[in-house]
């Protein structure tokens, strides 16, 4: 056992590209005991999240989130298992005037890469803004109890992590390879702005095809059976008060369970929750390649970004209606990191349609950061100031 340690050890320090892989394996292992802490200590017991205990927790995951861009710093700047060592990264202009290709190997410092991965961060944390307008219809339709949802969103965060981590690895060794890819990453960014702006989404849940397939193959409930994806009751459970007064469920009566498993509506709600981030990482993921192409930055500030999905959602859920001017604000920043990109990508490639060739145009990782974050805080402010007007009973006003 000690040699094959050895063997390991010594594989692991042979390149910087092996030593990377220790990062990743020590940042993973870093989430899994977040959420061992979340779901085995802090969220034991089903309960409704108070608003108190949703902000403490997002106060909580903002920080972490921001302050891991000190571990970003340190871990580049000294080059810590290899990060910051023939990491991929976008030549600069004057490179590629010189003839450079437009994605290279090389050493990356550690203040870029804080920068890198603060604007990640912050674009990641922007769009999931998004996110929690189709997660608050989700829990409305299948009327989904307080109590169950921080379920929901756990497993959700879960299958989020494995979907974004392949979506992630699979898009960087893509551009890697194919750099042309990124314009049409940059075109699906402007794409996807264009029809949130112009065509309105579909509110029926029910049409969805997950759930249509669910009901097509599978028995499902009417009824909730606790936090539980999967039972076989086939009568609606009924509770009593126990002594400190707390529901408990009754036991199922006799010759009332089915042979077979049943789908609750609590699992229908995940997989809906799950489609849903599948959805949003498509337009998130090709955003944050847009300000590098270090799958370490990418994957750490996307991951980071999510983690705290759950806090926000109970913080916001009830008052993000009253801040009208976030959609639009998320609509300009993925149109700015799609132009962004395509600035960066598209030049090289213009001879291709019989154009002159050009110089890529690269915006600054600083200017990306001020962009992003001044839009969203005009944002805020405006829906402060500028309240939405409301029809009541004949009569127009501001809302109270």
């Amino acid at each position: 056992m000690n040699e094959l340690l050895l063997l390991l050890a010594a594989d692991a320090t042979s390149s910087p590209a092996n030593l990377k892989i220790w990062a990743y394996f020590a940042f993973i292992g870093l989430v899994v005991l977040f959420l061992a802490l979340d779901l085995g200590v802090f969220h034991r017991e089903a309960h409704e999240v108070s608003m108190k205990e949703a902000a403490t927790w997002s106060v909580v995951w903002l920080t972490c989130g921001i302050a891991f861009s000190g571990f970003v710093y340190a871990a580049y700047e000294n080059h810590w298992l290899g990060l910051g060592l023939e990491t991929a990264k976008y030549s600069t202009t004057e490179a590629i005037k010189a003839g450079a290709p437009l994605i290279v190997s090389g050493e990356v410092q550690g203040f870029e890469a804080a920068k890198q991965y603060l604007v990640g961060y912050v674009v990641e944390k922007s769009l999931a803004m998004d996110n929690i307008f189709v997660i608050a219809l989700i829990f409305t339709f299948f009327a989904v109890p307080p109590k169950y949802q921080h379920r929901v969103l756990f497993w959700g965060i879960i299958g989020a992590l494995v979907m974004r981590g392949g979506m992630i690895f699979l898009g960087a060794g893509l551009i890697l390879k194919y750099q042309w890819i990124l314009i049409i990453f940059g075109g699906f960014l402007i794409l996807t702005a264009l029809k949130m702006a112009l065509i309105k989404g579909n509110d029926d849940v029910s049409q969805n095809v997950a759930v249509r397939l669910c009901k097509k193959f599978f028995r499902v409930t009417e009824f909730y059976d606790g936090q539980k994806f999967f039972t076989k009751r086939t009568l609606k459970p009924t509770y009593r008060k126990d002594a400190s007064g707390k529901d408990v469920m009754d036991p199922a009566p006799a010759g009332s369970l089915s042979a077979a498993w049943a789908i609750t509506p609590l699992f229908l709600a995940l997989i809906l929750v799950e489609v849903t981030d599948l959805v949003f990482a498509v337009d998130s993921i090709p955003a944050i390649f847009a300000i590098t192409p270090d799958p370490f930055i990418v994957f750490t500030s996307n991951i980071f970004a999510i983690l705290g999905l759950r806090a926000l959602y109970f913080c916001l859920a009830a008052l993000i209606q009253k801040f009208r001017f976030l959609k639009p604000a998320l609509i300009l920043i993925l149109a700015f990191v799609g132009v962004k990109l395509l600035l960066l990508s598209v030049p090289p490639y213009l001879e291709v349609i019989g154009m002159n060739k050009a110089d890529p145009i690269k915006i600054d990782t600083t200017v990306s950061l001020l962009v992003v974050v001044g839009t969203l805080a005009l944002a805020t402010v405006l829906s402060v100031a500028v309240p939405a007007r409301v029809v009541s009973e004949g009569r127009t006003g501001p809302t109270q």
